[in-house]
């Protein structure tokens, strides 16, 4: 049997009665990125070695999308990276033009016109990895892409909003494992894209040794925090709170294409 705590969940922000509002809106990773063009300090390069290990993916996405091979691409990715810690890039971060992607978007736009032949030139595997790239998984994802009219740019926005689910799940499964919950987890996960209507609470509850009130409940709360965390993960990538829900538009939009 798995008893389903009728506490709030570890690190939940929802404000009740009796409960300290939420907090102010932080200094986000995307904003010690900018600093660090500016003043490399330890932390904002913590930051940006974060954001760039979120994005290899969709990254890799868009330059094999450009028509280079797996190996190039791979190649070509790396370099990307490799100038882009070295802060070459990150002279010309505007703040003011706030997502993350946005910016890493037009660099590697850059990088590719101006700076493959360069790259092309290095010996491959001469250079220092910087970020790991499972380049079998990539291609495997890669192939299950949505028809040929979809663009480089639409493919890297969609492999963003994919990605950054991931992390999302990720988070949320690391906290109920820290809780000794995983198993209510691995239960409760499929409801995040199931409508109420089509959730079998009674099966889950029969699985979990439960009641399908206790159930309800659980999945309430894990949407709630799904919510949170997707918010909080966003807000690493823009300038100001006021940009994370349009940031959340743009992600199902780019699920939708």
């Amino acid at each position: 049997m798995v008893t389903i705590s009728n506490q709030t969940d570890p690190g939940s922000t929802s404000a009740g009665a009796g409960s300290s509002p939420r907090p102010a809106f932080v200094t986000t990773h995307w904003s010690l990125v900018v600093s660090a063009g500016r003043n490399d300090t330890p932390h904002a390069r913590n930051a940006l070695e974060k954001l760039c290990r979120s994005y290899w993916f969709p990254i890799y996405a868009f330059v094999r999308r450009q028509g280079h091979g797996p190996h190039d691409a791979q190649d070509l990715t790396q370099e990307f990276f490799t100038r882009l810690l070295e802060k070459k890039s990150l002279a010309e971060a505007d703040p003011a033009k706030g997502r993350f992607r946005s910016f890493l978007l037009a660099s590697l736009k850059h990088f590719l016109a101006n700076e493959w032949d360069k790259a092309k030139a290095q010996k491959r595997g001469g250079g220092q990895i910087l970020i790991p790239i499972d380049v079998a998984t990539a291609e495997t994802s890669c192939g299950i892409e949505p028809a040929d009219h979809l663009t480089a740019e639409k493919i890297f926005e969609r492999r963003w909003a994919l990605t950054l689910l991931e992390q999302v799940l990720r988070r949320l499964r690391a906290e109920y494992v820290r809780d000794d919950r995983e198993k209510l987890f691995e239960q409760l996960k499929p409801t995040l894209t199931e409508t109420s209507r089509t959730v079998a609470y009674a099966e889950i509850a029969s699985r979990l040794g439960t009641t399908e009130g206790a159930v309800k409940v659980a999945v309430h709360r894990l949407r709630q925090r799904y919510r949170e965390v997707l918010r909080a993960e966003i807000a690493d990538t823009v300038a100001s709170p006021g940009e994370v829900e349009d940031e959340i538009r743009n992600l199902f939009a780019a699920l939708a294409n």
